[in-house]
């Protein structure tokens, strides 16, 4: 997270590591994301903010970052691009649990899992853009 949020504003930013006692298990605290209802917004503005998201996930990939979750396996429940979230400054990425860093992963696998993200991008701009 530290990593993409040196990149750009596009993923959530970490504020904490925590331990919660009920859980029994540590927790990442995250800034407040409020989010918006996208469908009560114009097409157009809606294709304006996810110009900004596609050129900022971009530059994500290009620094060595992949979120490797746009959307949800299906036997997941929840909606599909649960975690794409519209807030007051554009959308924004969370839950970044299965991100991968270049570094990390070496150079082949990051840019299948950035193929992948690639494909899940095309299928969120249908959504996105037809609800």
């Amino acid at each position: 997270m530290k990593f993409a949020n040196a990149v750009n504003n596009l993923v959530v930013h970490f504020v904490r590591l925590d331990y919660n006692e009920g859980l029994q298990a540590e927790m990442l605290v995250m800034e407040r994301i409020l989010p918006i209802d996208y469908r009560a917004y114009e097409v157009e503005v809606r294709e304006l903010w996810l110009d900004v998201f596609e050129d900022e996930l971009h530059a994500l990939h290009k620094a060595g970052f992949v979120h490797h979750d746009l959307k949800r396996p299906s036997d997941i429940g929840g909606l599909a691009f649960d975690n794409i979230l519209l807030t007051e400054q554009g959308l924004r990425l969370i839950d970044v649990g299965t991100s991968a860093l270049r570094s990390q992963v070496g150079e082949k696998i990051f840019e299948k899992y950035v193929a992948i993200e690639l494909e899940e991008m095309n299928v969120f701009r249908t959504y996105f853009l037809n609800r």
